[in-house]
């Protein structure tokens, strides 16, 4: 498996039928990082432009996932395979019986 850095480049205003469609974005963005299919997902301060971490086998793959958003008509994507990418993995502690 490997990762790819998607960056999108977004309108600058938003049109309305964007807009709309932001909360079912955020669904599907929040199924596919549980999923393990996105490792992160960033908005820049100005909304222009927007990162993800994709995990996939190949390009194709990442396209099929990115595809998968409710904004990829409004978004412009540029796709980077990464040679790696160091993240701090946040684990929850197990629960104890005891």
């Amino acid at each position: 498996m490997s990762q790819f850095m998607v960056e999108f480049e977004l309108p600058n205003p938003f049109p309305e039928k964007l807009v709309i469609k932001i909360p079912s974005q955020r669904l599907v963005v929040n199924q596919l990082l549980e999923d393990g299919k996105i490792q992160s997902y960033a908005l820049s301060i100005e909304r222009d432009r927007l990162w993800c971490v994709v995990n996939a086998e190949d390009e194709l793959e990442v396209i099929r996932i990115i595809g998968e958003f409710p904004l990829i008509d409004f978004m412009r994507p540029k796709i980077t395979e990464l040679m790696f990418n160091n993240a701090v993995v946040m684990r929850v502690p197990s629960f104890s019986l005891n």
